[in-house]
């Protein structure tokens, strides 16, 4: 299976942060702005999930969103999730199915965590899931310039400069 038709199978879209996706799943369920901390604006669904798409000649750039994001591995090779802490602190993870290596099959981001992924493995693919609670909303996501990341991040200048956008 190659990566296009994975896209072409689950009609696949480019996301902002890179890569592709497709919505899978939004919770009818309502939580109320009153009922949320202070970093949202608006109500949520309860949980949604998406398929994400990452081939090895992209990379999903340095964002952030106010909900904890669970990441499940399906296909392909491994993704290198990279996460800086909001008090600047500087970790990775792989995530793929090849657990005797360390990988993961599955992970979360912290909430209010910068991160960013890429493939290791060059002319590949990782066909993956992520699940967000509270559901996704564009109003919490954070695609940051690369200037204004570094400004916050001086000591992972490397890092972010080769894994944002502009």
């Amino acid at each position: 299976m190659t990566a296009k038709q994975i896209i072409n199978k689950f009609n696949l879209t480019q996301h902002p942060e890179g890569g592709y996706f497709k919505e899978t799943y939004r919770s009818k369920g309502i939580i109320e702005n009153k009922s949320l901390g202070s970093n949202f604006i608006g109500d949520r669904n309860y949980s949604t999930s998406i398929y994400f798409l990452l081939t090895s000649e992209n990379f999903s750039a340095f964002h952030k969103i106010n909900q904890d994001e669970t990441w499940h591995f399906y296909l392909g090779t491994t993704l290198k999730l990279h996460m800086i802490s909001p008090e600047g602190d500087y970790s990775f993870v792989l995530i793929g199915n090849d657990v005797i290596q360390n990988e993961v099959p599955q992970f979360v981001v912290p909430a209010q965590y910068w991160f960013a992924a890429e493939i290791i493995q060059q002319n590949s693919f990782a066909f993956t899931g992520c699940t967000v609670a509270p559901g996704f909303d564009f109003n919490d996501f954070v695609l940051p310039k690369r200037k204004a990341l570094i400004e916050l991040f001086p000591q992972h200048r490397e890092i972010i400069s080769r894994l944002t956008h502009h």
